[in-house]
């Protein structure tokens, strides 16, 4: 499949910050000898779909790393609520239209498959009436379960998302029930004008306590298309996560 297949164009961002409490610095953390940003943009050009890719920052270190090794970047205000806000600022620098599709990998993904791009954009391609859309993986790993790092997502019948939380839901009470658990992964989806109207909405009281953007959404009532992926991606979080890839890649090459 080609961009060419498509009468709007499919841009991706990656929003990048380099403060983080838990693992300051990490999109430059070296991996394999490239910065981990590095890595995830050069993902990003592998999909057939993206005609733009740019990574959207507030600190010139990262600007200046991504523009070194031949990347685009834009430079956005230093505080956001969250980085779909800064996505969004970022399409306003950009220029994208009302109806281009933003897809939004994370800068700490340097793991993610390319073919996701497609998996999150294509339910606004087939459906116009879906503003927003992110993806889910089964847990397979019994430690995420518990972890609040593995944000937990569940869902309707129809496949929309009824909530997100760092806590494990759904709680199962009898002990002869059984549940699949399902991570949130931090690749979404979304319709350029719909971008502006999030940015718009005042910060949600769940989204505060759960620190976790896309409950806005689901606060103010707009639905989040979710889609299921067979493909895990690690968040790197802490060194020892980013040392775990470094594992996974050494893996892969062997």
């Amino acid at each position: 499949m080609t961009f060419n297949n498509f009468s709007h164009k499919i841009v991706c961002i990656i929003p990048s910050r380099y403060e983080s409490s838990r693992f300051p610095g990490k999109p430059l953390a070296d991996l394999l000898g490239k910065p981990m940003i590095q890595h995830v943009y050069e993902r990003v050009k592998k999909s057939e779909l993206v005609s733009v890719v740019a990574v959207a920052t507030d600190d010139r270190r990262i600007y200046d790393a991504v523009t070194a090794f031949g990347g685009r970047a834009v430079l956005t205000a230093a505080v956001h609520p969250s980085g779909t806000d800064r996505i969004h600022e970022a399409a306003t620098l950009l220029g994208l239209a009302d109806e281009d599709i933003v897809v939004n990998i994370q800068g700490d993904q340097p793991l993610f498959n390319p073919i996701q791009i497609e998996e999150v954009a294509r339910p606004l391609l087939d459906d116009p009436a879906i503003p927003m859309s992110t993806l889910i993986y089964r847990i397979v790993r019994e430690e995420e379960i518990g972890h609040p790092n593995a944000v937990k997502t569940v869902c309707d019948q129809r496949g929309f998302a009824l909530y997100f939380s760092r806590a494990t839901v759904p709680f199962v009470r009898d002990r002869d029930k059984t549940a699949d658990y399902y991570k949130h992964h931090g690749i979404y989806a979304y319709r350029r004008h719909f971008l502006r109207t999030f940015a718009a909405l005042p910060v949600g009281r769940l989204e505060r306590l759960e620190a976790l953007e896309q409950l806005r959404a689901l606060e103010y009532g707009y639905k989040i298309k979710v889609v299921e992926t067979a493909h895990d991606s690690v968040e790197v979080d802490t060194p020892a996560e980013l040392a775990r890839v470094r594992q996974l890649l050494l893996q892969a090459k062997k």
